[in-house]
């Protein structure tokens, strides 16, 4: 569950620092998540920021899980 949990968190982040730099300097359509997401349409840097935060959680989260036996 660990693993699980940082993998996830990693996924996460890279996909909301790509959102940003896709939305903030490039403006072009990329493979980044929020991009693809009609709902988000002009809240793509809002949503990668929120993004962000869900995958550093993700990642804390799973680095403060104790190994069980």
């Amino acid at each position: 569950m660990k693993v699980f949990l940082e993998l996830l968190g990693v996924l996460f982040i890279v996909q909301a620092v790509g959102g940003l730099f896709s939305n903030l300097w490039g403006g072009s359509r990329s493979w980044f998540l929020v991009n693809y997401l009609s709902f988000l349409d002009g809240y793509e840097v809002f949503a990668s920021i929120v993004i962000g935060v869900l995958g550093l959680t993700l990642c804390l989260a799973g680095a403060g899980k104790k190994k069980q036996s």
